[in-house]
């Protein structure tokens, strides 16, 4: 894949794909609320792509909480914008998607803060409140952001003495009630090219990422770091064959109650005219797959 595919990716570019409604109301299974869909395995399946993803141009989607909405966007194709969704559960049935204008939601474990890019939103009587600015730590942001259970940040950050397009994660800790400057991550998770999407599990036990790097097995792979007892962190893992193929695995998501990793895995196409079109679909797998890669004591 050449640099330029991956800095669009990388970038989060506003260039999106304008599809038709796909959404055609799904009646919920009491014992699954993932749109009724049967729960994976180890090994990673594809997340209901007739509702989700039916040609292809899934990008990132994640469930609120108390799993009564799910938010998402799709990859641009040809010439077209970008467009973000929202499905809501309602009258005891998911509805038809509807566009929304909350761009790559992420929510507190409580469901009270909602982050969205570099500012985040309260839940109030009426709704969310205006968004906020956590603190000037977040000005370098690209994308990725993950906050775990006691505020802290986790990001990718574009900075000059990085080569061009490549980033690095970053995290920034709430003490006494602000947030410190950035602190740069170990060579052993920043050592490839490409990083973005961190994902930290709520305990901040464990990391998750993508990047590109000599030892994986194609286009962006998923690795996997976890903190040690000492507080610092292990070399990057690659999540192995599993997770990652010759394509391009990206978009990492962990559900709320922490049973499910959520995925995008997908390729650039290039038309006749040049152009570049991304085709990707959503999957999940069950979070022992994270705890298999766990170095034993």
């Amino acid at each position: 894949m050449n640099r330029f595919c991956i800095s669009i990716f990388l970038l989060l570019s506003t260039i999106s794909w304008s599809g038709n409604s796909y959404g055609k109301g799904v009646t919920l299974a009491p014992e699954s609320p993932y749109f009724g869909e049967e729960p994976p395995g180890l090994i990673p399946k594809l997340f209901a792509p007739k509702i989700v993803s039916p040609e292809g141009r899934f990008d990132h989607g994640s469930f609120t909480p108390d799993m009564k909405e799910f938010y998402f966007t799709r990859r641009p194709g040809k010439s077209k914008k970008r467009e973000f969704f929202v499905i809501r559960y309602e009258n005891n049935r998911w509805s038809q998607e509807s566009e929304t204008d909350i761009q790559w939601p992420q929510f507190s474990a409580d469901g009270t803060v909602m982050y969205v890019g570099k500012e985040y939103r309260e839940r109030t009587e009426t709704g969310w409140s205006e968004p906020k600015s956590p603190g000037a730590f977040i000005n370098n942001m690209a994308h990725g952001r993950s906050v775990s259970s006691n505020g802290t940040y986790y990001f990718t950050a574009y900075k000059k003495e990085d080569e061009p397009g490549n980033g690095a994660i970053h995290y920034s800790r709430l003490i006494g009630g602000e947030y410190e400057s950035p602190i740069k991550m170990s060579a052993g998770i920043n050592s490839g090219k490409y990083i973005g999407g961190s994902v930290i599990s709520p305990d901040e036990s464990y990391l998750i990422w993508y990047m590109e790097r000599e030892d994986g097995h194609g286009e962006s792979d998923m690795y996997v770091s976890f903190k040690q007892k000492d507080g610092s962190w292990s070399a990057a893992i690659n999540m192995g064959s599993i997770i990652n193929t010759e394509m391009q695995e990206s978009a990492p998501q962990l559900t709320h109650d922490g049973k499910y990793l959520f995925f995008t895995r997908g390729e650039w196409k290039v038309e006749e005219d040049g152009t570049h079109t991304y085709i990707g679909k959503r999957y999940w797998v069950d979070t022992q797959v994270i705890e298999n890669l766990r170095p034993k004591l």
